[in-house]
């Protein structure tokens, strides 16, 4: 039986067909796509700095613009990876028209391109976007809506490091060394100072003198079965195998920094609680604060912490934003703190940041909870508090400290005059907040920011007026519906890159997208200048 050989060209044998695709494939893109709105909107934007990006010595192969066209597109369409990229390029003919007549790149061009170019240039990338939807009236200006989620990081969920065992297991190596090292550096003659911790360099000056005292003794080193070392030899192994060990310790403790965990395959990334489990048991994974704000229903700014707190993360999100001079910011509980409300303060400007207590201080049990400063009475011209049972708690001493970031505190202790048998005493003082006098009597304390209750008891109010009320329904509207988008119907739920700055980029794309999706669905929808959500009458 004859074998005929499979040609590589499989049009070769097929039948003669006419071609009757378009010269412009443009033409059988309807015109209402997506695609259309992007690649006009990416016509308007300066991309200088994208291209200074590259070395002036080589030759772009690929335009940079178009690159970022095609990235962007697929992000829209939830393609994230860059061989998926490359393979929708070869087949979607929205991603052909993104790319003219030029041919599809390579998955490693567009790798490089999103990882090593596009940090230097998508900040400024997303500024230009929000200019432009300013300019066209899609974004207010007024007022924006901060929220934050945590996202997992592109590292092993088991590649925990902890600061508290990095400091245990430091103290006790620095223990054992100041034993062992003078003991070493004494049996050769050598002078060794231990003081109050036992440094790299030090560690080093001991290993070079043990090292030339093998050289000068003609010592040669043997590894291996069957070979014994000498004890000069043992102790260079016993002092390196320190050195290495410090040196690893100082090296995670410069990464960690005031945080207390890192990820070993992504540095920057810290462990946090996510709210998806997969393993159902409440499991640190390894991941980025992601805080957005969002104004008109668009993401005009984003901020990614490695610190697990939202509220430390604010002020230094509303310093990128600073001139773009928003009026009104809202926020959930999560960023609320005196530091915060301060900051707020000093700019002159409104925020709507709903109390940690907000919800709880409605509930029954709340307000019959004795023991409560807020329930309460203060005497302001005594400065002093009168408990359940009529006894008065006065001003004990002043507290005075500084946040993490130096923000001074100043917390005013109230302490109750006497409270021996009091029937209300056992409601009134947990027992595991029992405090004991110099008599050994457990007694009611109470622990007061004045500066704190005020701004606390003023927000109340704010975020209860009929303005408070409607931005606080526009928050969870514009902001949690963003991140829902984007962690649902997006399906974005973990990095690809690795670093603080390359997650930040892509976390930037997607949001370029976002913006790009939702201009084109208020579009169609016939949605253009509306900039918030007013509740329809019952």
């Amino acid at each position: 039986m004859m074998n005929k050989k499979i040609q590589l060209d499989y049009t070769s044998n097929g039948s003669v067909y006419q071609l009757v695709l378009p010269m412009d494939i443009g033409e059988i893109i309807p015109e209402d796509d997506s695609v259309r709105l992007l690649n006009a909107t990416m016509e308007r934007m300066d991309y200088k700095e994208l291209y200074a990006a590259y070395s002036r010595q080589g030759r772009i192969e690929y335009s940079p613009k178009d690159l970022f066209k095609i990235v962007i597109y697929g992000y829209m369409n939830r393609i994230y990876s860059s061989r998926d990229i490359e393979s929708a390029c070869r087949r979607d003919i929205n991603f052909m028209y993104l790319l003219g007549r030029h041919p599809a790149p390579d998955h490693n061009t567009i790798a490089r391109f999103r990882s090593e170019r596009l940090p230097y240039a998508i900040d400024g990338l997303l500024v230009q976007l929000v200019d432009l939807l300013r300019d066209s009236g899609e974004i207010s200006g007024e007022t924006i809506f901060v929220d934050g989620t945590k996202i997992e990081a592109n590292a092993n969920r088991y590649s925990f490091v902890w600061k508290k065992t990095i400091t245990k297991n430091e103290e006790k190596m620095q223990e054992k060394m100041g034993k062992e090292l003078p003991t070493i550096a004494s049996e050769f003659g050598i002078h060794f100072h231990v003081g109050d911790t036992i440094k790299v360099q030090e560690i080093k000056k001991l290993r070079k003198r043990l090292r030339a005292l093998a050289k000068k003794k003609g010592i040669i080193f043997v590894h291996g079965s069957g070979k014994r070392k000498t004890s000069l030899q043992r102790a260079i192994e016993t002092v390196e195998g320190y050195l290495v060990r410090l040196k690893s310790y100082n090296d995670y403790n410069h990464s960690l920094g005031e945080r207390n965990s890192l990820s070993k395959t992504d540095r920057d990334a810290t462990f946090m609680r996510m709210k998806e489990d997969h393993m159902l048991n409440g499991q640190l994974k390894p991941a980025y604060n992601v805080n957005i704000a969002v104004d008109s229903e668009y993401i005009v700014g984003t901020y990614i912490s490695s610190d697990r707190s939202d509220s430390k993360t604010i002020i230094p999100f509303m310093e990128q934003l600073k001139d773009y001079k928003y009026k009104k910011i809202v926020a959930d509980a999560g960023y609320e703190s005196e530091e915060n409300y301060t900051y707020f303060e000093e700019q002159e400007q409104l925020a709507f940041i709903k109390p940690t207590n907000h919800e709880k201080a409605k509930t029954r049990k709340y307000k019959n909870d004795i023991g409560r400063r807020e329930n309460m009475e203060y005497d302001e011209k005594t400065d002093s508090y009168t408990c359940h049972a009529g006894r008065s708690l006065k001003v004990a001493y002043v507290k005075r400290t500084k946040s993490p970031t130096g923000y001074p505190t100043e917390t005013t202790i109230y302490s109750c005059e006497s409270c021996s048998d009091c029937q209300f005493k056992n409601k009134c003082i947990p027992q595991y907040k029992a405090e004991k006098d110099s008599t050994g009597e457990r007694r009611k304390n109470l622990y007061v920011s004045k500066r704190f209750a005020q701004q606390r008891d003023k927000m109340e109010k704010r975020i209860n007026t009929e303005e408070g009320k409607l931005l606080r329904v526009n928050r969870s509207i514009q902001v949690e519906g963003a991140f829902a988008v984007l962690k649902h119907d997006m399906n974005y739920r973990r990095f690809l890159l690795r670093g603080k700055v390359k997650v930040q980029t892509e976390w930037n794309l997607l949001c370029i997208a976002y913006n790009i999706n939702k201009l084109h669905a208020k579009a169609q929808a016939g949605r253009l200048g509306l900039h918030l959500h007013y509740p329809k009458p019952a």
